[in-house]
């Protein structure tokens, strides 16, 4: 069974001083993969500045806006995707090794050297001191993360107001408090402990089911299991990712996957809203 998923993406910039020139660039394109066809994508904003289309470092799609001599006192973005979404069952995916031999490719040179990238530590991902998870290693990596999966949803609330972009996770580990973002990074941080190759995702989150989320981009995990490959944990809603969570991008923490990066050429303050809708049918 697939689902079909329509996604309307709106971003409205409003300045204090108007601006008479600025850089925009967009990381919200769902991602082709074997679980996801992109089916069409459509951008446009209410100025009629032309768009352009890049590729990150990591080789995901961005589309890119370069207004020119044009007094801007608000502009507004909108997008529509349209994908399919394969349903599947991860737990299917799980490779069935024992798990000391599971431990040992864990802890080998090479696959350590293929994940190097997602196992270092980022400011962002940073422990301040000990977060009180406990690894248990008679169990499986794939348990224990079920387990570090529904440890945060239990001992921290979702709370939307009680977190910024740059909130840290010493505070998040002192009030018990966040939204997705905070979440994952915390997952990251424990995973990279434990020398789990772990990345940050963001994406879209099918919430009609009741799940937490916002009304922007959510995210969630991927880690990389010896003889598996990645597989997605959202702690924010206990779940594994399936065909609820439309992937984007990912990277080492939110500041490779920040859905909007821009300069502007303008005196005063500038405010952004954004506004997120997923609709899916079989």
């Amino acid at each position: 069974m697939n689902l079909e998923y329509t996604i309307k993406y709106t971003a409205v910039n409003s300045y204090e001083n108007s601006a008479n020139a600025a850089l925009w660039q967009f990381l919200i394109i769902p991602q082709n993969n074997d679980t996801q066809e992109l089916v069409s994508d459509r951008f446009t904003n209410n100025l009629g500045v032309p768009v352009e289309h890049s590729i990150n470092g990591y080789n995901f799609r961005t589309y890119r806006l370069r207004p020119r001599r044009t007094i801007i006192e608000e502009i507004q973005f909108n997008a529509e995707f349209k994908l399919i979404k394969k349903v599947e069952n991860v737990f299917d995916r799980i490779a069935n090794i024992d798990i000391e031999t599971e431990t040992n490719l864990l802890k080998s040179l090479a696959f350590r050297a293929d994940n190097d990238m997602f196992l270092m530590e980022t400011k962002r991902t940073k422990l301040p001191s000990e977060p009180g998870f406990q690894y248990d290693p008679s169990e499986t990596i794939f348990k224990n993360l079920q387990n570090l999966n529904s440890w945060i949803y239990s001992e921290f609330d979702f709370d939307a107001e009680a977190t910024h972009v740059h909130t840290q996770l010493d505070e998040i580990l002192k009030y018990r408090r966040g939204v997705c973002q905070d979440f994952t990074h915390l997952f990251i941080a424990i995973c990279r402990k434990f020398g789990i190759p772990a990345r940050y995702v963001s994406g879209y989150l099918h919430q009609g089911n009741g799940y937490f989320g916002d009304s922007q981009m959510h995210a969630w995990i991927e880690c990389n299991l010896p003889r598996t490959g990645w597989i997605g944990f959202d702690p924010t809603n206990n779940l594994i990712a399936a065909e609820n969570h439309i992937k984007v991008s990912h990277g080492k923490d939110y500041s490779d996957c920040a859905p909007l990066r821009g300069i502007d050429f303008s005196t005063g303050s500038n405010e952004t809203e954004y506004s997120v809708q997923v609709a899916a049918q079989q």
